[in-house]
């Protein structure tokens, strides 16, 4: 099988993204990786498009803590890099270093910002190649095409949001899994462990699905090869990860993988008590590493206490906060990050960035339910199912859900090219029922912060707001 998925039925020539006639992406002239480029260039323009005419903002809530940890801390003279000199545990490493090092060479965050929309722009090569190997050409285009015009992506693109740098390391992890599994090969396995331990250095919850991609890839007819492919992936996510594993053992003589934060996750998202009482309850413990053991033996603890309807309730309350219908975007808005800004400008915000995000939804349902469910959709999905449970089991949140976003452009592209290209199947009842509840489960998660927004005096549609609403984590 090509790596390329080219002998896929709807990779036909002369049919453009999602089955349009396009002159730029229909030319034959041009390969399946060029298209994504120049895609990607595409991408980039806008990015930094709006890079330049954003309007004056400021950042808010782990913004700050992020900017201050490389400017206060990773570029003095005392530290200069050098991750011994520095107490950083509480959030994994990688992004603190990643804004320092543009900061060191330029003094200025604005020069972060770039390097950011370039990494950003990377994604969409990366989205368009996963969805080539997973769905067909003609779905990865469409899946780029979304990614780089994507208004939420735009708009981390040029704010300190780790999630930036997670999705471009994580999505060429994917698409080093697949071209691994596809062409047999050792070295595309060690190319998406490093890339994949590089995103758990970024943010720890790859770290929890490492041992499922090594078990997809070596889960083939002729097992001796999948395993060595498996057995590279895994040992070069070692060699990434275990160096800052050892530097916490040697500062802290504690045994923290990554970094401290996913404690205070676990007893925030299941402790009854309000945010403020949490953090106050955990900052009263001295010691990093004490009120990372502290918490979650708490979280732990708090889990076994709302036995058995634990999963229930947190299903019913975290599926609605992962999945809803806002933005980081619109929270800086509601918060004053903008200043004054006017409802009617408010509102087209909200346009811009909730109504693709709900049509790309309502696509992805119509995908899935056409999904011919193979061993590569069982890795994709596998990830999306992984990833919103263990936002389910701390606490979910719109900015939480971003590294499976990619997969919704993919699925959706796919429902379109299908039913472009006159191939949509006819559903078996078994399916349309699978479909309709699913849809019916998206519609209940996005309709309290539909809900929420249209009461927030932000929009300009109610006096008041109904209730507070949490920070940005």
């Amino acid at each position: 099988m090509p790596i390329d998925g080219s002998n896929r039925a709807d990779d036909r020539p002369g049919l453009g993204l999602a089955g349009a006639r396009t002159p730029v992406l229909t030319c034959r002239a041009l390969s399946h990786d060029r298209k994504l480029w120049l895609l990607a260039l595409l991408g980039l323009v806008a990015r930094a498009a709006f890079l330049v005419l954003e309007p004056t903002t400021h950042p808010i809530a782990d913004e700050r803590t992020w900017t201050n940890w490389a400017v206060e801390n990773l570029v003095t003279d005392k530290v200069r890099f050098n991750p011994l000199r520095t107490r950083m545990i509480f959030y994994p490493p990688l992004y603190p270093y990643f804004i320092a090092a543009p900061y060191a060479l330029f003094g200025s965050l604005e020069a972060v910002k770039w390097a950011q929309i370039l990494v950003s722009a990377l994604l969409v090569p990366a989205v368009g190649r996963v969805g080539g190997l997973f769905l067909g050409e003609r779905a990865g285009l469409g899946a780029a095409a979304i990614c780089a015009f994507y208004p939420d992506f735009i708009w981390f693109s040029v704010h300190f949001w780790s999630e930036t740098l997670f999705l471009t390391l994580l999505w060429w992890a994917f698409e080093r899994l697949l071209a691994a599994d596809a062409g047999r090969s050792s070295a595309a396995a060690l190319a998406a462990g490093v890339l994949w331990g590089l995103a758990i250095l970024t943010r720890e919850t790859g770290l929890y699905f490492t041992p499922l991609a090594a078990l997809w890839l070596s889960w083939r007819p002729a097992a001796e090869a999948g395993r060595t492919r498996a057995a590279a992936y895994l040992l070069a996510v070692a060699l990434v990860v275990l160096p800052w594993t050892h530097r916490n053992w040697a500062l802290f003589g504690a045994f923290v993988p990554v970094s401290t934060a996913g404690g205070l996750n676990l007893y925030q998202g299941n402790a009854p008590l309000g945010r403020q009482e949490v953090y106050d309850r955990y900052e009263a413990v001295h010691g990093r590493v004490e009120q990372y053991r502290w918490a979650r033996s708490m979280g732990i603890r708090a889990i076994l206490d709302r036995q058995p309807l634990w999963i229930f309730e947190k299903l019913a309350s975290e599926m609605p906060r992962f999945w809803e219908a806002d933005s980081l975007a619109l929270v800086h808005i509601k918060r004053g990050a903008y200043g004054d800004v006017r409802a009617p400008v408010a509102v087209a915000a909200w346009a811009v960035t909730v109504l693709p995000y709900l049509a790309l939804l309502g696509l992805f349902v119509a995908g899935l339910a056409a999904l011919e469910w193979e061993r590569r959709a069982v890795l994709v999905l596998g990830f999306l199912i992984v990833y919103n449970l263990l936002h389910v089991a701390t606490h979910g949140f719109a900015r939480y859900r971003m590294p499976i976003v990619p997969i919704v452009f993919v699925v959706a592209a796919h429902a379109c090219v299908l039913a472009r290209q006159g191939r949509y199947p006819a559903l078996s009842r078994r399916r349309r029922v699978i479909a309709a509840a699913l849809a019916i489960v998206l519609v209940l998660c996005v309709s309290p912060s539909l809900l929420a927004n249209f009461k927030d005096p932000a929009f300009g549609f109610a006096d008041q707001q109904d209730g507070t609403r949490d920070e940005p984590r």
